[in-house]
């Protein structure tokens, strides 16, 4: 068996797991990893055995030092300087684009920049002034409106802050289906997310409601009550209770059989 470590990246909130060359890593302490993209600071969020992978797994390079945080205030404040002006020069181009965030590998090889568009965009200009300015190597990343709405955060319809900016690490499947469900109004408005898109959180309780309706008929069935038979006009799926509509009495609350 193989000790890792699961750590999360403050860029995309990921876990992505690493081979520890130190067993008394515990979960909170932030290190320094090497990704695809860069170095950067991330935090240990877990700590599990795998078996031995054919692949190998890459290793953290090391516990993060003061000088590290350092770096890093110093690069998020550089990097937001850069967004700005990032944004001045999309316009000067006339780039159908929003520039969302930018951010700074740790050893600043890298300034990254993430935008949202309808199109696609050539940006190979923009590329180049920026590359002008600041002397590094430019990447920019076209994301999703999901994506973009986990980073810039915000409040959703429960009045807390968004599950995709807070702590999802990855975007749930979401289908009209659960709405449905659930017994949730159809309506947009009642569904929807900030980004536009069917609410993560309808995926939470679908499981629980999916089975509680397997004890109860379907709407539109007919079935035999204390005031007689009757038909299904509405299911209260977690009390379990049915309302039939009988002839001659109007609609009844029942219990399920």
């Amino acid at each position: 068996m193989l000790d890792v470590i699961g750590v999360s990246l403050p860029v995309s909130r990921k876990i992505v797991y690493f081979e520890s060359p130190n067993s008394k890593i515990e979960i909170g302490t932030s290190v320094v990893i090497q990704n695809e993209q860069g170095l950067f600071i991330g935090k240990v969020v877990s700590k599990k055995q795998i078996p031995n992978q054919t692949e190998k797994i890459p290793s953290i390079i090391r516990i993060a030092k003061k000088a590290d945080f350092i770096s890093r205030d110093h690069n998020i404040k550089d990097a937001f300087n850069a967004f700005l002006k990032c944004r001045t020069l999309a316009r000067k181009h006339n780039l159908d684009m929003k520039v969302i965030d930018s951010y700074y590998t740790l050893d600043r090889d890298k300034l990254i920049f993430r935008f949202t568009s309808h199109d696609r965009i050539d940006f190979r200009e923009l590329a180049k002034d920026l590359a002008k300015i600041y002397k590094v190597r430019i990447e920019l990343r076209q994301v999703g409106v999901r994506d973009e709405t986990s980073i810039v955060g915000g409040l959703g319809p429960c009045g807390r802050p968004l599950c995709c900016a807070l702590f999802l690490d990855d975007f749930n499947s979401v289908s009209i289906n659960m709405a449905k469900n659930q017994n949730i109004s159809l309506n947009p408005t009642k569904i929807n997310g900030l980004c536009g898109r069917l609410l993560c959180c309808l995926k939470y309780e679908n499981d629980t409601y999916c089975q509680c309706r397997l004890s109860l008929p379907k709407m539109g069935d007919e079935i035999e009550t204390e005031y007689g038979l009757g038909t299904v006009v509405g299911l209260d799926i977690l009390k379990q209770k049915i309302k039939v509509e009988v002839p001659g009495t109007g609609t009844v609350e029942v219990d399920k059989k």
